[in-house]
């Protein structure tokens, strides 16, 4: 073979980085992952961790970047190299065994996590304006589904997601000022140390499953067809901008969080079980402000993970039995409102509260992330899936690495959960 055969069979390899300006307008997908991780819950267990433990596990924040990065690098790569997003790739090589309980699994997950944001989106709603929290959800359901049914819905909600985190990053760095900025010493020691406090694992590692997640990574894929990518854009930079995008902005919103909890709470020994309790405790400091502030913030972090997750889900769903995965079908239209009417009535039945179906969400999640992760990882290791292009050696051991992080996860957040899950189960039923 000569050379210049051995330079075409690389594949990509003569594609230019596009200029900073173009790459801005090819992301989009990581923006909308970053609306729909950054919910009520992750808002609350962020703020726990800094209620808690003060600055002790700021350092998190550096293996989320990692794997963050690593599952959406991934799983965008398997989507060009296969021709195929994720689930339909795992039904390709694996079979639909496989791609049917991963698009369950994952299903599930969300469904429940659904739950949550309809409470959480609707207390942004009473914080604002004083209204109860189910009128205000059902206002924000609305909306929901109006995008939902309404033309060019993937730009609809990538716009939509856009604003609410411009809206959370805004209040909750206006917050963070507010409450007279990190201290500078103690920011750095809790970088740098790399400590678990007793008592804090289980927390500890729902917020990094929670913040890094190979589902989003696998979404992701969905929405990369919704955007139009094509291959070029995994070598011109417009896939690792975007896993950038949405993995900083994830970093931006939940440290500050951390730290507002961390600055407030934690030198008082207070702790909060749900983010509303944040704005009441910032009222001595910020005055009638804060619920303003904190209500505009949980808005955005629970509409627009409302908006994007239950779409998520039905995506999901739909792919691992080989339907229709257009954001625009009338299968994920109209399995979004089923789910949006299931959701509504579970979680106004049970006063609201989401504790316990973010528990089970948890739950769900911990058995579908290392399933479905393992199908990635298998993937990314096969010759056939790789040929042709650039041995993907940085990406397999990141991979390889990321996922033995999510099974030790998993073992350690089960031994806790299940009795847990249990005893939810006869709470509510």
């Amino acid at each position: 073979m000569s050379e210049k055969e051995g330079k075409v069979k690389v594949l990509g390899e003569d594609i230019k980085h596009l200029p900073l300006k173009e790459l801005l307008k090819r992301i989009g997908p990581g923006l909308i992952s970053t609306g729909i991780v950054i919910g009520p819950g992750a808002v609350t267990t962020a703020a726990m961790l800094g209620s808690r433990y003060g600055y002790a596990l700021i350092w998190l924040i550096i293996p989320i970047i990692f794997m963050g990065i690593t599952f959406m690098m991934v799983t965008n790569r398997l989507a060009i190299v296969t021709g195929l997003p994720i689930i339909h790739a795992i039904r390709k090589y694996f079979g639909p065994v496989a791609a049917g309980f991963v698009g369950i699994a994952t299903f599930l997950a969300c469904l429940f996590f659904t739950m949550g944001n309809i409470s959480g989106s609707g207390a942004g709603m009473s914080l604002i304006t004083g209204i109860n929290w189910k009128v205000g959800s059902a206002i924000l359901i609305a909306a929901v589904i109006y995008c939902y049914f309404s033309k060019n819905v993937y730009s609809k909600v990538e716009k939509v997601i856009t604003v609410c985190i411009l809206g959370m990053i805004v209040s909750f760095y206006a917050t963070l000022i507010g409450v007279g900025g990190p201290n500078p010493g103690k920011l750095g020691l809790g970088l740098v140390g790399f400590k678990v406090p007793v008592g804090s694992l289980a927390t500890a590692l729902a917020f990094i499953s929670t913040n890094a997640a190979i589902t989003t990574g696998i979404y992701n894929t969905y929405l990369g067809k919704e955007k139009k990518w094509c291959k070029e854009d995994l070598f011109n930079g417009v896939m690792f901008t975007d896993a950038l995008v949405h993995i900083i902005s994830v970093v931006l919103i939940t440290g500050s969080i951390i730290l507002v909890g961390a600055i407030v709470l934690h030198p008082e020994g207070k702790t909060i079980a749900t983010p509303t309790q944040l704005a009441d405790m910032l009222v001595p400091i910020m005055g009638n402000a804060a619920k303003y502030i904190m209500g505009i913030a949980l808005l955005g972090a629970g509409f627009s993970s409302l908006l994007g997750n239950t779409q998520r889900g039905m995506v999901l769903l739909s792919a691992g039995f080989d339907k229709e995965i257009a954001l625009e079908s009338k299968v994920i239209r109209i399995g979004c409102l089923l789910c949006l009417i299931f959701a509504m009535v579970v979680c106004y039945s049970y006063g609201g509260s989401p504790t316990e179906l973010i528990l089970m969400a948890n739950v769900a999640t911990s058995i579908a992330t290392p399933v479905a992760g393992l199908f990635v990882l298998l993937l990314i290791w096969r010759k056939d899936v790789n040929e042709g292009y650039k041995s993907p050696t940085l990406l397999r051991i990141c991979m390889t690495i990321s996922y033995i992080f999510v099974l030790v996860m998993t073992f350690s957040a089960l031994s806790t959960q299940i009795p847990k899950f249990i005893n939810s189960l006869k709470v509510l039923f």
